[in-house]
């Protein structure tokens, strides 16, 4: 099954190379990997880490979350979640303040339908105490 996932994965990258109209050796060179490495990957001979998915995504101006949903490194509903959360993350009009309020609005959506939420780095995820550490704004 994971070869399937590292053909679709190569088939994919093949299809946004040439929408990006890159040769494979302009690709290999803006993604710092080989020309050879990354042949192999759109033929599905190879299975990239994260990190080379990471900057083959950015040289190809795409989400590297597509990638690992591809790869099989996510699931669609992960790649959903993380991309949710980047662009609350990324967004200069709000504060980090209200960054963390509306990521834990989300958090409690998500698991008042059956989602677990992902742990974030940094913060205090154990659901016992989590649940007690966080500060709920009250209007």
């Amino acid at each position: 099954m994971a070869s399937l996932n590292v053909g679709n994965l190569g088939e994919y990258l093949r299809e946004q190379r040439r929408a990006a109209e890159l040769s494979l050796r302009q690709l290999a060179d803006a993604a710092g990997v080989s020309n050879p490495y990354l042949s192999q990957i759109e033929r599905g001979l190879r299975k990239p880490s994260a990190e080379v998915l990471q900057q083959v995504a950015k040289a190809l101006r795409i989400s590297a979350e597509t990638l690992y949903v591809r790869a099989g490194i996510l699931d669609e509903r992960e790649r959903e979640e993380l991309e949710t959360r980047a662009v609350i993350l990324a967004d200069p009009s709000i504060n980090e303040r209200q960054k963390n309020v509306l990521l834990q609005i989300y958090d409690s959506f998500r698991k008042e339908n059956g989602f677990e939420p992902e742990p974030q780095p940094g913060a205090d995820t154990d659901t016992d105490a989590g649940s007690d550490a966080v500060t709920h704004p009250h209007s």
